[in-house]
Parts: C-alpha cells; sequence; structure tokens
C-alpha cells in the first residue's frame, strides 16, 4: 500500500482500535496459483505477540485451511470510516479553483503467517469471547451456552480455527493532511452539512486529526 509519510499512522493503539472497532476484516492469502479472499470477523488478542495476534474460524467445508502453509504470507485489511470529499468544499478553491475531488478513508493492514488450530477446546473458548464481545451492551446478550450443547458441538465440529500472529501492520489515515487549514475545516464542515452516519464520523476524524497536526 503506498502510503506519504503524512498519511502514516503508527500508534499501535489507535491501529487496533480501529480493529476492533471494525472487526470485519478481508483477508488475503496466496493459493494454489490464485489470490484467496474471504471477508471474516475476527477477534484480536493485543497481548500476543508485537503487534498482537489475529483470531478468526472458517468454514471446514470451504477448504481454505487446507491450502495453508508455513510459507503462505497473508493480510488482512480493515477498512475504517471513509467518504467522498468534494473540491467545492475548499475555500481555497473558490479563490484560485486548483482542487479536485478526492476520497477520504482510514484503514490497517495486518500481515502475518496464518495457523491453522483445529482443536475444540480453542473453537469454543473463541466463539464465546467472539460472541461475548458483540454481545455485550445489550439488553439481553446472547450465551453461546443459551444454545443446545449437542448443538453447539455439532456446530464447532464444522468450523476450523485461524490466528495470525501480526508479523507487521501500517495504517492510512487519508484526512485531507496535504490540504489548508482553512480547506480542511471546508471538508469538515461539508461532510456535517450531509448529515448521514458516515459523513459524520469521517468529518469527526478529519477534526480529530487536524488537531493534532
Amino acid at each position: 500500500m503506498y502510503v506519504p509519510k503524512q498519511h502514516e499512522e503508527t500508534d499501535l493503539a489507535t491501529l487496533h482500535a480501529l480493529i476492533r472497532s471494525r472487526p470485519l476484516g478481508t483477508w488475503a492469502m496466496q493459493g494454489a496459483g490464485e489470490i484467496i479472499v474471504n471477508h471474516l470477523p475476527f477477534v484480536l488478542d493485543a497481548a500476543r505477540g508485537p503487534f498482537g495476534t489475529l483470531q478468526c474460524h472458517v468454514a471446514r467445508a470451504s477448504g481454505v485451511w487446507q491450502q495453508i502453509c508455513a510459507a503462505s504470507a497473508s493480510a488482512v485489511v480493515f477498512q475504517g470510516p471513509d467518504s467522498y470529499v468534494s473540491p467545492s468544499w475548499y475555500p481555497g478553491k473558490h479563490l484560485h479553483g486548483k482542487a479536485v475531488p478526492t476520497w477520504n478513508y482510514a484503514v490497517v493492514h495486518a500481515h502475518g503467517i496464518p495457523v491453522v488450530i483445529d482443536e475444540k477446546a480453542w473453537l469454543l473458548e473463541h466463539v464465546n469471547r467472539l460472541t461475548d464481545i458483540h454481545e455485550s451492551g445489550r439488553a439481553l446478550p446472547w450465551k453461546v451456552a443459551d444454545a443446545p450443547t449437542e448443538y453447539i458441538d455439532r456446530m464447532i465440529g464444522q468450523v476450523v480455527g485461524i490466528e495470525i500472529p501480526i508479523a507487521s501492520i501500517i495504517g492510512k489515515w487519508k484526512t485531507s493532511q496535504n490540504r489548508s487549514q482553512a480547506d480542511r475545516l471546508g471538508v469538515v464542515a461539508g461532510l456535517h452539512a450531509q448529515g448521514d452516519p458516515r459523513s459524520v464520523e469521517m468529518a469527526d476524524l478529519v477534526e480529530r486529526v487536524a488537531r493534532k497536526t
């Protein structure tokens, strides 16, 4: 991924925060003569390894786990907020006209060698943790134990666990850093004016980054 210095995000806590907030990762791996791509919800264990470890599970029937070997380099992409940016939002555009549209976004790429874990105890702990994370905050959170034991055992038998110790991680926060402060404030105002949650989220990110730079 091309990352100009001004768009580079290196703070590990910030990168981990995006992964936790947008856990559906796009996992790409070299297979038998092709690039294999899957979209999976990941759990991040930040305490394991220098950059953390990603955990997920795949359908046993998918066969992707059978193509993993010691040389199976892979990358998981976590997509954060994104939005189209209109040049009409830049005050500078109305002065000199030198502006074009662009797209703002935040993204994390985590690289590592996947490891297959076909163990019932690991899988049960994993699905419990994954469930607890996403059920937390609900008035009546669902628990794995709410389902019959024999049913859970059957479902666990249909999946295979994957761990990816993160060997390298990179973040790109493209949030109008190349524009003047006035233009960045114009982007914030323009995005807020659109009113939809996606635009407002990016507006808030542009504003937070602008305060740091």
